[in-house]
């Protein structure tokens, strides 16, 4: 190590208060972290990329430092959809600290990469107070049992008003209309339940017919219309 010649010629005073790091919360206990190692907990943040065109929801299981379990998803940009599954790939293995500086194609999931590491090396991770912290796996409940990403995506103008094309309930068929044309209900299609129906042995026709559902008051209404044709 080079000093310069006026920190060299400078007499020496002893540092006293010196306690290090203060400890944040790391499943249920409190951790004086110093190196990666120290580092463990679940949590999720968003990203997104320059042009702000697309955004990344990661969520990450770690353990002493060590990405076990990584979630990716995406909305907004079709190349990202393609970076996402590089990104499962890649995380797994790595370091909070390698995972920081890994090049994860996408500029949104590398920026929730950031997010993240800057959340739990702060201790605000969503297992800070959970006792050994969430099991592997725990990653695939925010998808629920559809194991699909929970996509809300709807359209307006001040011409033609309101459109809901998919919310979590799932694909939006029909919306259903009262006396003045306002929504007061939708009928939908959960895909997620519907290729689990599939590939269990039914036919596309009844699959679809178990799969689908309504929400409001559909009773009451007047009239439906197609999201997407009318």
């Amino acid at each position: 190590m080079i000093y310069s010649t006026e920190v060299s010629n400078m007499c020496p005073v002893t540092q006293g208060v010196h306690h290090g790091a203060a400890p944040i919360p790391e499943e249920a206990k409190w951790v004086q972290a110093k190196e990666v190692k120290d580092i463990s907990g679940y949590t999720h943040g968003i990203g997104w990329c320059a042009p702000q065109q697309g955004c990344c929801k990661l969520s990450l299981n770690v353990k002493d430092g060590v990405i076990q379990e990584a979630l990716v998803e995406t909305i907004g940009c079709s190349g990202m959809t393609h970076s996402a599954a590089m990104a499962s790939e890649i995380l797994p293995g790595l370091t909070v600290m390698e995972a920081l500086n890994t090049d994860l194609v996408c500029d949104a999931i590398n920026t929730a990469m950031r997010e993240l590491f800057l959340q739990i090396v702060y201790g605000r991770s969503q297992s800070a107070f959970s006792e050994g912290g969430l099991q592997i796996g725990a990653g695939l409940e925010d998808l629920g049992k559809g194991t699909r990403s929970m996509i809300g995506t709807t359209y307006g103008t001040l011409k033609k008003g309101p459109r809901w094309l998919e919310l979590t309930d799932g694909y939006i068929t029909d919306l259903a209309l009262d006396e003045n044309d306002e929504i007061i209900g939708y009928k939908f299609v959960n895909f997620g339940k519907m290729m689990d129906f599939i590939k269990a042995g039914d036919d596309a026709e009844t699959a679809l017919k178990k799969a689908s559902g309504q929400y409001g008051r559909v009773a009451d209404a007047v009239r439906f219309i197609d999201p997407r044709k009318e």
